[in-house]
């Protein structure tokens, strides 16, 4: 399954409910007025107030004494490794993580580093022995093992604390820092029901998306070390990240971060909902705002006609898609889904 997939065709009638990611939400009107309104200067020379604001709010909000504003969460966590690592070393990372499997092996193109892909846990965690057994002697045959690369949520699951934390004890224990790709971390702090710090201090590092299920339209922050993220700075200029006026962007960071943390729990609660339903119809593994439908016979291009003739979009996967529940997803949105399913499956 590819969850990047697209339909072919365009919908039929007016979209209710696109349920293909959380990245697809649109900026409302509040959000669309602080941006409008934002304190800028050019971040180059560090002169945008508002990207420093978002920078140290959020590095104060996970207990981190310094935070970077970057365009997007691949490169946020690219910069991030690249800060770890140096050419020739090596990162111990799950297979099925982003950084592994959706960011195009930047880090290994980029900067020369290993990755080493490790077996995910039902859960969405690493076992602390697969990590101790992945990390290599001392010897010149190997790559240097550097860091550990957790991620939390992973396809929806949000991975306990001591899960997490058993990975990154058995990293540190051999001497490696660990690095959290935290593109929906405030889904995992709403659903384990911790404190924002409680998961960030078992980390050096975390990415923050803010155009995932925060509503943000652009945007990621890396947050850590100041001396990391100093290097990390650097290593955004060489990749053509560093932006000039973008008080405009980090604007509607801050007003999700003020806003759409809370309302979270709304977005586990629908897809809850919706698993049930489809539960009838084949296989569900629901968490948090995802849900994995994987129906009796699989997903056919007709179910994917069908659905956009109810107004609702899905991916253009096959077998199993992935359906995100977000905060454009409305009551009349999850009906015209529930509906729709219902209808094309007979019930």
């Amino acid at each position: 399954m590819n969850q990047y997939a697209s339909v072919d065709t365009a919908p039929a009638v007016p979209v209710l409910a696109d349920l293909r990611s959380d990245t697809v939400t649109a900026p409302d009107a509040a959000m669309r007025a602080v941006m409008a309104d934002a304190a800028v200067g050019d971040d180059v020379y560090g002169e945008d107030p508002t990207v420093t604001r978002l920078e140290e709010t959020l590095a104060e909000r996970l207990g981190k004494e310094a935070g970077l504003f970057l365009t997007s969460g691949t490169q946020s966590n690219l910069v991030g490794l690249l800060s770890h690592c140096a050419r020739g070393e090596e990162i111990l990372v799950g297979r099925g993580y982003h950084v592994y499997k959706y960011e195009a092996a930047g880090a290994s193109v980029l900067g020369g580093i290993a990755l080493d892909p490790l077996a995910v846990a039902e859960d969405g965690a690493l076992e602390a022995r697969a990590v101790t057994a992945a990390i290599k002697d001392d010897d010149s045959h190997h790559a240097i093992t550097r860091l550990l690369c957790l991620e939390n949520t992973h396809n929806g699951h949000a991975v306990s604390l001591d899960r997490c934390r058993a990975a990154a004890d058995a990293a540190r224990a051999a001497g490696l820092s660990v690095h959290l790709d935290g593109a929906r971390f405030f889904n995992a702090v709403e659903a384990l029901g911790c404190a924002e710090q409680d998961l960030a201090g078992i980390v050096d590092t975390v990415s923050i998306c803010l155009s995932k299920g925060l509503g943000a339209p652009v945007g990621s922050v890396l947050v850590g070390p100041r001396d990391l993220i100093d290097r990390a700075r650097r290593w955004r200029k060489m990749l053509g990240g560093g932006t000039r006026q973008s008080g405009i962007l980090a604007a509607a960071g801050l007003h999700a971060l003020d806003h759409n943390v809370m309302r979270l729990s709304e977005d586990r609660a629908r897809a809850e909902r919706l698993g049930q339903t489809l539960s009838q119809f084949g296989t569900v593994d629901q968490a948090t705002n995802m849900i994995f439908f994987t129906p009796d016979g699989g997903v056919t291009p007709a179910l994917q006609q069908h659905m956009a003739a109810h107004g609702v979009t899905l991916s253009g996967a096959t077998g199993t898609t992935r359906l995100v529940l977000h905060k454009d997803v409305t009551e009349a949105g999850l009906t015209a889904a529930t509906d729709g399913f219902r209808s094309f499956f007979g019930g």
